[in-house]
Order: structure tokens, then C-alpha cells, then sequence
């Protein structure tokens, strides 16, 4: 047994989750605080002591001290190989640790007891032979990792308490195994402790050498396996030869199939290439199916299939004309393209430069005007087939240039497979959707449509899954989206953008009556001569139960319609054939949604108070009214400041403050009572609080509704406006007037104020809004608020509005 000596007093040096045993010399951090202060502390107290600054080592597990340290020497100060400062320490022999003392410096001082580890000598015979077989493990083990210098040291070693200590240095323990030699503080325990870890340690290795011999030996019959197969199967095929056989194999008949296929060049010479690889393979082999899977593909495809133009110019138009009504601007864009080709085909210019001539268009508008639809009359009126690709919450680039073909289930992208499924490679190709496509981790769809929409590329467009290039040049590609914002700009910039801004009413009525009224008749099992809906009730229904820029919703109003009818006949309620008048309505599908503003009584308006202006916006379903509304707080409350709510965006609060600065710095010029924008608070919200809202067009809004509230006098009900305002009162041209003044005509607005700069786009609304609304084109704030207020009550104190 270990034998205790006299208590000892050391500084604690804690080493977290490492180990140092007896004999170990290790280099020291002395960035660490707990390491400096203990070095630190042995060197104050070996000031007074001979012999050099004594610590105690003690391993910190998991924030645990372990019951014996090993007494360190601190054996050199200084700089470690990175630069660090350092010390190196050598441990001297186990301690057991008793209690807490003092001593100098910031450190842990604790008395410690020193184990004495002798061993009697000579050994005892089983002592001998552990020695003797801890050795050879050892030795096997360095000779593995090529270290014959530390051999030598480990067979020059006598001592059985530092040879089992020698243990501490191998990399393989763990710091539970290490804590577990410390501990043993019997040298022959110790010993036989280290040699079992070391036994396990090759055990271990052994194992994993047998596994990957195993593994490599699979591999190499594999291989043979392979080779011999070729073998046998070159052997099979000498002797079909000799003996004349025809060779039935499902290889040479996909090289007959290719072979006989009208293939481009290249098409031709990467299908061939592949059909060797399947000739090479083995029916085994996963390789195969690939192959076989990739051939299918190609031969299905329409390489050299064209559909003929129809070049009757007037014709198209006759159909265009048939199936949608308005949507001029498409309507001349596609009869320019035919009229384009058929000269070109005239002159033998049908390919320069190996690009054909195939169009993209970006057909930008609100929901329910028609785009989709278009697409398929556009086909119809080429003479072409259609083909529709839906790219809403597309986020795979995959989806687009297809998969590399070593992935499981690979397929091509979803432009390949439209070339397939319309069987020509000159279609009408309907990427509808398209500012839904969407990116993340698996790239962006967007980036893959560049090639594709690009007219300078798309002859050489080349698919992941065929690796052959694919001539996209004369395909016709219309891409519909609602939202121009939300397409990426280098795509937008491959396309020509043709904006679709909404139906007036009298367009509505015409499509009611010749497309709407007819499909929903079909649809409700009604004949023509059963239900009739007078012009008057489509009118009413158009614009009193619906408010919108296409006809989606007054489908559905007219279907009601008819399933009302109808189900009123089917319980004998009423007799058929019925005609629809506008005073039906209500009694049939309720009251009306929509009243015009200047249709309601006086009281119920929403500018009826001060404060309260009506301003032109567009949104994802084409323009709309926005109201804006304004209000002081109490002076009293002492909430001064600028308050906005409504869910702005950042370019709109901006907006609000141009206009209250403005306010302020010419409201005496305007004869407004500025001062109480000094010590009041005011409120700017934006009806309804729940959709989100940007942009720089409510400037003016904003300054009217604000003046409004200033002067007390009332906005006119019958005047909308749109426009930036800056900070010296000038109006700034802004985006989306027809849509704006389309949206006003259906409001029943019959004044609009827009900026000077945009009178030019007032070409592009119809004529018959024009004729209908009075619009005001001006350059200052101060013409707005002329146009827009109402004369001032003479007398009348002005009410303003109070925020609560």
C-alpha cells in the first residue's frame, strides 16, 4: 500500500478536461486567469521557499474536482510556439487533497497530503511480467504509428509507477480513463489498469482493419465479377456471329430506334454515345435504367415538328376579336408578329443566325382581365398548340432546367416537358404566374428563365436532364403576372411588357353579354331564350355589386344570377322564360356592395368631416380608392408629434412628413392655423388598417386631408387625386394613371387631379372615361387645395376633428 506523507500547502492550478499524471511535462496557457494565478501565486510563495514555484495540478471534470492532484513544478516561464505567454510544468507525484487554506496571490490554496509510490524491490514475480507485457503492447503499438524513437524511451523505463503514469500521454484515453489512473495510487494496480486500456485500444484497431480488408476485398470481386461478365458477354456475342444469329438485345434496339429517328446532329451523336454505354453495362448495373430512361425521353421529342403558320392576318384578328373583347395593345402585338413573319417567310428569312422568330411577351395586369385566357386565343388565332406552364410557388431551379440524371427520379424541366406535351417545337408557351416564382435553398427559378426568355440564347437552350441543346427560338412565350414589381429586373428586361389595366364599364358589359351570359347559361342548364338579363341589370351589376378591374367577380354575380333563376323554377317560385331587370336584382342576389360615394346621402359620406381626403391608388387587383383621414389630438393630452398608421411602407410615412413640413413652413401663406401643429398631436391613417401600403403617390392626398382639418373646410366628395408632393409644394409625376382613373371612373368620381408630367399617359385611358371624368393636370400643392376644398362657411367656427 501507498503510504501518506507531512501536509503540503500549493496553490490549485484546475485543468478542465485534461489530465496531467507523474512524469508528464506539458506547456500551460497563461491567458487563462485560474492558470496565471495559480503560477502566479507559486511564484510569490517560492520567493521565501528554495527550489522552484510548486502548484497543484487537479483535474476539473464537468465543474467536479477529483480527489487527488499531482504535484507540478513550474519550470520555465515564457512564450509558447504561437506567440501566447506560457509556463511548462512537470509533475512530480500524486497528492491527495485535504482542506482549503491560505496563502498568497489570487488563487485556491488547499493542503495536500503527498502518496508515497514506492514499490519493493526487487518485484514481485507478477509485477515482472505485467511490466514485461505492457511493454510489448506498447512497443506494437508505436511501431504501428511509426514513433521508434519513443520506443526506445518506453523500453528504457524500470520503474513500474512511471511506467504506468507513461500512459497519460497516449491520445486514445479518454479523460474518464485518465482520472482513473490518477486515482489508482497503487503503482502495480496502476500498472495493470494501463496495460488493459492499451489491450482494448488494439483490440479496437484490430477490428477495424479486419473491416476494411473485408470491404476492400468486396470491392475487388465486384470488379472481377464486372470484368468477367464483359467477358462472357463479348464471348456470346463471337459466337452469334459465326453462327448467324440475329441479336435480339434491347440495346441494338435502341440504336435501330435512334438510327431510324429524325435527330439533330448533335442529338443523334449524344443519343449514340449513350446507347454504347448501355451496350457496356450490365443488366444489373442501376446505370441502365438511366440510360434507357434518358433515350425514351429524347425520342419523344418533337425535334424537327413544326406546326404551319396561319398567315390569314385578317383571320386572326376575326378570332381575337371573337373571344376577348378590348385588350387592344395584345391583340395589335400578335398581329404585328404575323404579319412579321409571313414577310420574312416571303424572303427566305424564316432562320438568320440560327434564331427563329419567336416572341416574349409579359402580359402585366390585375386579376380576372383576361391573361390567361389570352394565351390559348393567341394559339388559336397562330394556328398553333397551346401549352400552359404554372410557375406560382415554384422555389426549385430544377422545376425550370430539369435534374441531373444521376439523381434518383430525375426528370426535365417543366419547359421541356411543355415542348413534349404540345408535340411542335414552335408553341404557345404560357408561363403564367410568373412574379410567384419564388428562391431559396434550392436556387432561384427566376435566374433559370433568363436563358430561356432571352431571344439572344434561347436557340441554344440547354436542359440538365438532356444535355443537348434545345432551339427555344421559335417558340411563343406569353408570361402572365399581376404584380410588375415583384419580377426580378434583368428577367423583365427579356421580356416586352404589354400592361392590361382593367375594363371600363361599358367593355364589362359587352363581355357580360357575349362571354359570360352565354358559358354561365351552358352551365346552369339554362337555354338562350329561358333567362335574358336587360342591359340596365348587367350594368347595375357591373358596377353596384362589383368593384374590380376584371369581370372575375361579375362571373360569379352572374352565375348566381342564373342558379337563383333556376332554382326558383325547379320549386315552382316562378315561370320561364324571365327577363332580368335591373329592380330584380335585389330581390334575387341582395343588395348592392358597392354605392358610388356621391350617391350617398350627404351625412354618410366619408369626406363629411374635415380631415378627410380620397386619394387614387393600384394594388395587385388593379387601382382603387384609398381615403385617407386626419385628425389633432387634445392639447390637454400633450401627445405631440406625427403619428401614421395603416401598415405603411417607409417611402409613404416619408410622404407624410413632406406634407406636415410643408404645412408648416407655409401655412401662414395659405391662411391655415399652423400653430396648432406645434403643441398637438397629428394622426394620419389609412383605411383599411390591415393592407399593406407604399409609394410616394398620397403626397398630395395627405396635404389636402391635412389642410382640410386646418381649415375646417370639407373635401369635395366628387374629387380624387394622386400625386408626390415635395417640400416646396411642387406635384411630382407618379405610376399607374389609367388604372387610377379607371378605378375613379368606378367610384362614381367624377374630378381627378393628377400631375402636369403625366398628362401624356392620359392617352392611354379610353375614351369614353375621359368623356366622363373631369381631370385637373396640375404643378403646385396650392392648385390641388383650390380644386379640392369647398368654400369656407362664413361665420362658422371650423370643426376640427379630435383624436381620443
Amino acid at each position: 500500500m501507498a503510504a501518506e506523507s507531512t501536509p503540503l500547502a500549493l496553490p490549485v492550478l484546475p485543468l478542465d478536461d485534461e489530465v496531467v499524471l507523474p512524469g508528464m511535462v506539458v506547456p500551460l496557457d497563461l491567458s487563462d486567469s485560474e492558470v496565471r494565478a495559480a503560477v502566479e501565486a507559486a511564484q510569490a510563495a517560492a520567493r521565501d521557499e528554495p527550489g522552484k514555484p510548486k502548484v497543484l495540478l487537479v483535474p476539473r471534470v464537468d465543474g467536479t474536482y477529483a480527489g487527488i492532484g499531482v504535484l507540478g513544478t513550474v519550470e520555465q516561464v515564457g512564450r509558447l510556439a504561437d506567440g501566447d505567454p506560457g509556463a511548462l510544468i512537470r509533475g512530480r507525484g500524486r497528492v491527495r487533497i485535504g482542506a482549503g487554506t491560505t496563502g498568497p496571490g489570487a488563487a485556491l490554496w488547499v493542503e495536500g497530503t503527498r502518496i508515497d509510490e514506492s514499490v519493493p524491490d526487487p518485484l514481485p514475480g507478477h509485477a515482472a511480467e505485467l511490466v514485461k507485457e505492457y511493454k510489448a503492447l506498447a512497443t506494437a503499438w508505436l511501431r504501428k504509428r511509426g514513433a521508434w524513437q519513443v520506443v526506445d524511451r518506453v523500453q528504457a523505463i524500470d520503474d513500474v509507477s512511471a511506467l504506468a503514469d507513461n500512459s497519460g500521454y497516449s491520445p486514445f484515453l479518454t479523460t474518464e480513463q485518465k482520472v482513473a489512473l490518477l486515482e489508482t495510487t497503487d503503482p502495480v494496480a496502476r500498472l495493470k489498469l494501463a496495460t488493459q486500456q492499451l489491450r482494448d485500444h488494439l483490440a479496437e484497431q484490430d477490428v477495424a482493419e479486419t473491416i476494411a480488408k473485408d470491404v476492400q476485398e468486396g470491392v475487388d470481386k465486384q470488379q472481377r465479377e464486372f470484368l468477367l461478365r464483359r467477358q462472357l458477354e463479348a464471348v456470346r456475342k463471337e459466337l452469334r456471329e459465326l453462327n448467324g444469329e440475329q441479336d435480339g438485345d434491347e440495346s441494338d434496339d435502341y440504336r435501330a430506334r435512334v438510327e431510324a429517328a429524325d435527330l439533330p446532329g448533335k442529338v443523334r451523336e449524344a443519343a449514340l454515345k449513350e446507347v454504347d454505354k448501355l451496350e457496356r453495362s450490365s443488366d444489373q448495373s442501376p446505370e441502365g435504367s438511366w440510360i434507357r430512361t434518358w433515350l425514351d425521353t429524347v425520342l419523344e421529342m418533337p425535334w424537327n415538328e413544326r406546326t404551319e403558320d396561319s398567315y390569314d392576318i385578317q383571320g386572326a384578328q376575326t378570332v381575337l376579336d371573337a373571344e376577348h373583347a378590348g385588350l387592344q395593345d395584345v391583340k395589335e402585338r400578335i398581329t404585328e408578329y404575323l404579319a412579321v413573319r409571313k414577310r420574312r417567310g416571303d424572303r427566305g428569312l424564316g432562320v438568320v443566325g440560327g434564331r427563329r422568330g419567336g416572341a416574349v411577351l409579359a402580359l402585366v395586369g390585375p386579376p380576372g382581365v383576361g391573361k390567361t385566357s389570352l394565351g390559348e386565343s393567341v394559339a388559336h388565332a397562330m394556328g398553333r398548340k397551346f401549352v400552359r406552364v404554372a410557375l406560382g410557388g415554384v422555389r426549385d431551379e430544377a422545376e425550370i432546367r430539369g435534374h441531373r440524371r444521376t439523381y434518383v427520379g430525375a426528370l426535365p424541366g417543366r419547359i421541356v416537358r411543355a415542348i413534349k406535351e404540345a408535340g411542335s417545337m414552335n408553341p404557345v408557351v404560357l408561363l403564367d404566374e410568373i412574379d410567384k416564382v419564388g428562391s431559396d435553398f434550392r436556387g432561384d427559378p427566376a435566374a433559370a428563365l433568363l436563358e430561356v426568355l432571352d431571344p439572344a440564347q434561347n436557340h441554344t437552350f440547354r436542359d440538365h436532364y438532356l444535355e443537348v441543346e434545345l432551339d427555344l427560338s421559335d417558340v411563343v412565350f406569353l408570361a402572365t403576372a399581376n404584380v410588375l414589381e415583384a419580377i426580378p429586373e434583368a428577367l423583365l428586361d427579356r421580356m416586352e411588357l404589354v400592361r392590361l389595366d382593367g375594363y371600363t364599364e361599358d367593355e364589362k358589359i359587352v363581355i357580360a353579354r357575349d362571354h359570360l351570359l352565354p358559358r354561365q347559361l351552358e352551365r346552369a342548364g339554362l337555354q338562350p331564350d329561358e333567362v335574358t338579363i336587360e342591359e340596365g341589370a348587367l350594368r347595375k351589376l357591373a358596377g353596384e355589386y362589383t368593384r374590380e378591374a376584371g369581370v372575375r367577380n361579375l362571373e360569379r354575380s352572374v352565375a348566381r344570377l342564373l342558379r337563383k333563376v333556376a332554382a326558383q323554377h325547379e320549386l315552382g317560385e316562378r315561370k320561364l322564360p324571365f327577363t332580368v331587370a335591373g329592380d330584380d336584382l335585389r330581390g334575387l342576389i341582395g343588395r348592392p356592395h358597392h354605392v358610388p360615394e356621391s350617391a350617398q346621402e350627404p351625412a354618410e359620406r366619408r369626406t363629411a368631416v374635415p380631415g378627410v381626403a380620397t386619394g387614387l391608388a393600384v394594388t395587385g387587383a388593379g387601382g382603387d380608392v384609398l381615403y385617407v383621414e386626419a385628425s389633432l389630438a387634445d392639447p390637454e393630452t400633450g401627445a405631440a408629434g406625427l403619428t401614421l398608421t395603416g401598415q405603411l411602407g417607409d417611402v409613404m410615412k416619408e410622404s407624410a412628413q413632406i406634407a406636415l413640413s410643408f404645412l408648416r413652413s407655409h401655412g401662414a401663406e395659405l391662411e391655415l392655423p399652423v400653430g396648432d401643429l406645434k403643441d398637438r398631436g397629428v394622426h394620419i391613417h389609412f383605411p383599411a388598417g390591415a393592407v399593406p401600403k407604399d409609394g410616394p403617390s398620397a403626397g398630395i392626398t395627405m396635404t389636402t386631408a391635412l389642410a382640410s382639418l386646418l381649415s375646417g373646410r370639407l373635401v369635395r366628395t366628387d374629387v380624387a387625386m394622386t400625386g408626390e408632393v415635395s417640400l416646396t409644394g411642387r406635384v411630382l409625376p407618379i405610376g399607374g394613371v389609367k388604372q387610377k382613373l379607371l378605378a375613379a371612373h368606378r367610384a362614381g368620381v367624377t374630378n381627378v387631379i393628377i400631375p402636369k408630367r403625366n398628362e401624356p399617359d392620359l392617352d392611354d385611358v379610353p375614351a369614353e372615361v375621359l368623356e366622363k371624368l373631369d381631370v385637373h393636370a396640375v404643378t403646385d400643392v396650392r392648385q390641388v387645395l383650390e380644386l379640392a376644398l369647398s368654400p369656407a362657411t362664413n361665420g362658422a367656427a371650423p370643426e376640427v376633428p379630435v383624436a381620443a
